[in-house]
């Protein structure tokens, strides 16, 4: 029981750990303070201490966080820090766990600017398909940009280098300061309002995030949205992006390169009309020498030169195509006046009313033919019947009688009497006759040795 008093510094740690995990507020939240012992290990992971006026934290930012950082944090910097707080068990101590840094003062700018980034790619203003494309060769460009700064000089320079032809127009404007987003937006809406100009750059030399805060504001990305007026962002280095450069329809990592993308090099524009001129001038000769060559071949053939003999044959030619369309025509003409026949011919067999005619003889024939062989076979039919008349005439037991032969019949037996054997003397008999019968008495019986034969 003594034991069970006390439990493990280990199991103590871990359970204010789980404390600090569970609470929701300390997950994730914001801090302002002042970097110190700031170390980098060689893995990458930054180790350090935020401070302010009356109390210090430890904070580990680990590599796969701050490898995004835009800036080094240095010893002394004041910071926006968001992360977690926990508790590193082997210590025993709470710390923070750093997810973001940003340096205090611009931090506010720079969630601005996200905010705003936003806000403008979803009402679709960066959207790629609405990008309008540079002129290939700009007469009038319109720089919309500081007169003093290095940049205007830098723009000038480069058109005046690359595309001297060029008129270049500056319209100056506020590039830094509370009122510089309104002075850009105001020129490039002028600028429209004139169409007097190709193309614009608007931009400015590099600078602070402060410094460059005009071309992050929405009014000017309202003015470069709207205008019709094709616009080349041009601000600070190449490291630097603004909400302009999204919205603008090409984005320019210097003021240089904004003068490069906006005008061709007249010297490039020479080589290339010197090549075509001499691609041209070779095709030209190509073709009028062909067409020459077409030209003689077509003065030697047979028809420039002798276009009377041409015609002679020609017209014989029609003369030989009329004979033998004359004779087509006539062959033509006869095989179908022989066809005409043959139909005609097949027609007049095969009018229904001589079909009819046929099919009538036919059935008075196939009726004639029917009577004959009907009287044929009753002819044959009485033949054979009184042939069998006569046979059955000559068998015939009356036949027999008629030559004065008689019948003698039991009378109680109602049997034919053939044989002494099967009478009685007393048993009476009947004797048919040819013309009767006679009722008769056996009185004697009289057995002939022969069996009545002889």
């Amino acid at each position: 029981m003594q034991q069970e008093r006390y439990i493990s510094i280990t199991e103590l740690t871990r359970y204010i750990k789980r404390k600090f995990d569970q609470d929701n507020r300390l997950q994730d939240m914001w801090l302002r303070g002042e970097l110190s012992n700031v170390k980098f290990h060689s893995r990458g992971h930054m180790y350090f201490t935020v401070k302010d006026a009356n109390s210090r934290i430890n904070a580990v930012m680990f590599a796969g966080n701050n490898r995004f950082l835009k800036f080094r944090p240095e010893e002394g910097m004041k910071v926006l820090i968001r992360g977690e707080v926990s508790v590193y068990e082997p210590h025993g101590q709470y710390q923070l766990y750093v997810k973001e840094m940003q340096p205090d003062g611009i931090g506010n700018l720079f969630l601005a600017f996200e905010e705003l980034k936003k806000k403008l790619e979803f009402e679709g203003l960066f959207a790629p398909e609405i990008k309008k494309p540079l002129p290939a060769m700009p007469k009038k460009i319109g720089v919309i940009t500081s007169p003093t700064g290095a940049a205007v000089r830098d723009i000038l320079t480069t058109i005046k280098r690359r595309f001297p032809i060029a008129k270049v127009t500056v319209m100056p404007v506020l590039v830094q300061g509370p009122h510089a987003a309104p002075s850009i937006s105001r020129a490039i809406d002028y600028a429209n309002e004139q169409g007097a100009w190709d193309v614009l750059i608007v931009g400015r030399g590099g600078g602070s995030i402060e410094e460059l805060w005009a071309f992050n504001e929405e009014i000017v990305a309202r003015s470069i949205h709207h205008s019709h007026i094709p616009v080349i962002s041009a601000v600070g280095h190449e490291t630097d992006y603004t909400i302009a450069d999204f919205v603008a329809d090409v984005r320019a990592a210097t003021p240089t390169a904004a003068a490069e993308l906006a005008v061709p090099h007249i010297d490039e524009l020479k080589e290339r009309i010197l090549q075509r001129r001499v691609r041209l001038s070779r095709a030209i000769t190509e073709n009028v020498k062909t067409m020459r060559n077409t030209l003689n071949r077509y003065q030697r053939s047979y028809a420039f030169k002798y276009p009377t003999q041409l015609v002679k044959q020609k017209e014989q030619e029609l003369d030989r195509l009329i004979e033998g369309l004359q004779k087509s025509g006539a062959r033509t003409l006869t095989r179908r006046s022989e066809q005409i026949q043959q139909m005609n011919q097949r027609l007049e067999r095969n009018h229904p009313s001589k079909r009819h005619e046929q099919s009538k003889e036919r059935y008075q024939s196939v009726v004639r033919m029917l009577k004959k062989e009907m009287r044929n076979h009753l002819e044959q039919s009485t033949g054979s019947f009184q042939q069998k008349i006569g046979k059955l005439n000559a068998l015939s037991p009356l036949s027999i009688m008629e030559r004065g032969y008689s019948l003698a019949y039991h009378q109680t037996k109602g049997e034919l009497v053939k044989s002494v054997k099967q009478v009685q003397p007393g048993d009476p008999i009947a004797v048919r006759l040819k013309d009767g019968k006679l009722d008769c008495q056996v009185w004697g019986l009289e057995e002939s040795e022969n069996n009545g034969r002889g």
